[in-house]
């Protein structure tokens, strides 16, 4: 089994070297290994994979996550041992990718409206919550990325965001307008006055000045929510945090159509400012709103000069 957790540190150090962060990967792969050693078994096969994929928490994308981590693993390591068996694809078939939830301007003033009426009242707290959901609105930020922005991150005299170390390990630039800078330069302010000397690095901050929480960010998502009518009092779906990132891509888009540009030729432009690592995730929008779709469609029909 020694060899197998060796062949692991290889594995990781292989994928970390492509570009992936690998850290959600890797504590799965341990949680195999130990199942494998629990069972005192030392080579990989689709039957233990199978079994190991479906305990609990026995959700479908929990399923879908250890069976590829152990693929992925098991072909590395079928390179130098032939007797371990790499579990097939399609073993459990791949649920269709969740539409997008496209927020319209009134839905997002009624949330920051929410956001500001927050306790408490003489707090930092409401003025986090309206100045960081009113960045992701304008922005295409990933929560995460918003979340892990320092001070020195956020160039406010250049009306610049320096995204560091994101979803695939890179970073990018970007560009926010004067009105953003504004909002985020009074956030500072109050911040700055409620806390000092400051208790961490971060831009965005707890009321008692830490580090703000993904899962505490959700909590209030949640609440102001159902508060502005977006989910009912005992929804537990609805519309997300990453459903503002959307938001923003698809009216990009569709500004490019509306103004007569090129929108295909410059789709990698906005793939660039997404962060995305290929550009057709950023083309995926394009089916999954219907102006989209339909604005497509009659810049086809004007090319060919005929409607289809």
């Amino acid at each position: 089994m020694n060899s197998l957790r060796s062949a692991l540190q290889a594995y990781v150090s292989v994928r970390r070297g492509t570009g992936c962060k690998f850290r959600t990967q890797e504590k799965q792969l341990q949680g195999f290994l130990h199942f494998m050693e629990d069972r005192g078994v030392g080579v990989v096969t689709n039957k233990l994979a199978m079994e190991w994929a479906t305990l609990p928490p026995d959700s479908f994308s929990t399923r879908i996550s250890r069976i590829g981590c152990v693929r992925g693993f098991a072909h590395y390591l079928s390179s130098y041992d032939s007797r371990t068996e790499v579990p097939p694809t399609g073993v459990f078939p791949r649920a269709s990718r969740p539409k997008p939830y496209l927020y319209t301007e009134t839905e997002i003033i009624q949330l920051l409206e929410a956001a500001l009426k927050l306790p408490p009242a003489d707090g930092l707290r409401r003025w986090t919550y309206h100045s960081l959901f009113g960045l992701l609105a304008v922005s295409g930020l990933r929560i995460s990325e918003a979340l892990m922005l320092h001070r020195d991150d956020v160039d406010l005299e250049r009306g610049v965001l320096t995204i560091r170390h994101t979803k695939y390990d890179k970073s990018r630039l970007v560009p926010i307008h004067a009105s953003t800078c504004k909002v985020l330069h009074d956030y500072a302010a109050r911040r700055d006055t409620h806390l000092h000397p400051p208790r961490t690095l971060y831009f965005f901050v707890a009321e008692q000045g830490n580090h703000l929480l993904h899962w505490r960010v959700r909590r209030v998502f949640w609440q102001l929510s159902r508060q502005t009518g977006l989910r009912g009092p005992e929804d537990h779906t609805g519309p997300r945090i990453h459903d503002f990132r959307h938001t923003v891509a698809v009216k990009v888009l569709l500004n490019w159509y509306r103004t007569g540009k090129e929108a295909e030729l410059l789709v990698p432009v906005l793939s660039t400012f997404l962060g995305h690592s290929q550009v057709r995730d950023t083309y995926w929008y394009l089916s999954t709103c219907p102006e989209l779709l339909g604005q497509a469609v009659k810049r086809l029909e004007k090319h060919w000069g005929r409607p289809s």
